[in-house]
């Protein structure tokens, strides 16, 4: 592929809105973007900015221009790959522009023209908390299938999506993993049990009964001491699960959401009226975004106290309760396609895992 193809691929003007360039990220499967004004290169933007200017309420319409950072990773033209090589492994960077004295563009350097393949882009930081994945449904909206396997079972390509979740926190160094079960639970514990090169440990946590999306980590009571992700079964987050925990650290959150930044299209031209139904606006085709909950969290261990005992419990009500005692809860934004869902039939079929 040639300069002008690469750049091409990751290119957009400082004048496009923050959605625009997310949705760009997810269309070229990159976290970072080139941004220009005209043929003229201005900085780079990442996930990172965009996540942060989410959170402070950065409208998503916003023009790229009034985010980026001041200060930005770049390669001198007079710069040897191997020192081009040293700054990408220390910043853990995918993509590192090559700039002359001008501040012109003349290259672009990715992660897979220098390192080779077994050569995986590092992770920022090494997670060493525990990781809560809530399998004891009976996964109905997916029936037939889950009249034979378990929800935590069903494959992803070559992969299950239990493995799936586990080997992409195992990625991030996390090896304390515990599975609570209910339906099929013997199916889980043996497939598990038979894992090739396991090197993480897995606790089973027993449900007696159905005990909703929070219920059974009361049974985690004598086991979660410390700050500890809940993932549901049926979902995964490809993002850094580092930049996550520092934000919930940094924040000083009781509870962290992990929301997905959905695109809904309105395929009408919406109006907006006053009194008398007198016209304000008329929008043409707008794109509305919402943040949805992905079924990822970060919790303190105190909240497993606010659980009650062999219960019914929904983590929204977890979410509610804390909320109603003016807890800290903090909300933290990714993608879309940065979200997998299988827990509907429309969601599964449509999975580019499974295609």
């Amino acid at each position: 592929m040639s300069l002008d193809d690469r750049i091409q691929k990751i290119k957009i003007d400082k004048n496009q809105s923050i959605l625009s360039a997310l949705k760009k990220m997810d269309l070229q499967q990159k976290k970072l973007l080139l941004v220009f004004n005209y043929n003229n290169f201005v900085n780079i933007i990442t996930i990172g900015d965009i996540q942060r200017a989410i959170i402070n309420n950065i409208p998503i319409d916003t023009a790229i221009v009034n985010i980026l950072r001041k200060e930005t990773i770049l390669a001198s033209s007079t710069s040897s790959i191997s020192e081009i090589k040293k700054v990408m492994l220390e910043n853990r960077t995918e993509c590192m522009p090559v700039v002359n004295d001008q501040n012109q563009l003349v290259n672009l350097i990715l992660w897979e023209d220098v390192f080779t393949p077994e050569e995986k882009l590092p992770k920022k930081n090494s997670l060493d908390i525990p990781v809560v994945i809530m399998a004891g449904g009976k996964g109905t909206r997916l029936k037939p299938l889950t009249n034979v396997l378990p929800k935590a079972l069903i494959p992803l390509g070559e992969k299950t999506m239990l493995e799936e979740i586990i080997d992409s926190f195992s990625e991030y160094g996390v090896n304390d993993f515990c599975i609570t079960v209910n339906y099929k639970a013997d199916l889980i514990k043996h497939f598990l049990s038979e894992h090739p090169d396991k090197k993480y440990t897995v606790n089973f946590v027993m449900e007696q009964k159905e005990l909703g999306t929070a219920g059974s980590l009361h049974l985690l009571k004598d086991y979660i001491t410390e700050t500890f992700f809940v993932s549901n079964c049926d979902i995964l987050v490809k993002n850094d699960y580092s930049e996550i925990l520092n934000y919930h650290r940094e924040n000083q959150n009781e509870i962290t959401i992990v929301a997905v930044l959905k695109h809904l299209p309105i395929p009408y031209g919406v109006i907006e009226t006053k009194e008398n139904g007198e016209l304000i606006d008329i929008q043409e085709k707008p794109e509305l975004v919402y943040k949805i909950n992905s079924g990822l969290y970060i919790l303190e261990p105190h909240l497993i106290n606010e659980i009650p005992e062999n219960t019914f419990f929904h983590i929204t009500d977890l979410i509610q309760k804390i909320k109603n005692k003016n807890g800290k809860i903090g909300v933290f934004p990714v993608s879309e396609k940065s979200w997998i869902d299988i827990g509907e039939w429309n969601e599964y079929l449509s999975n580019r895992y499974i295609k």
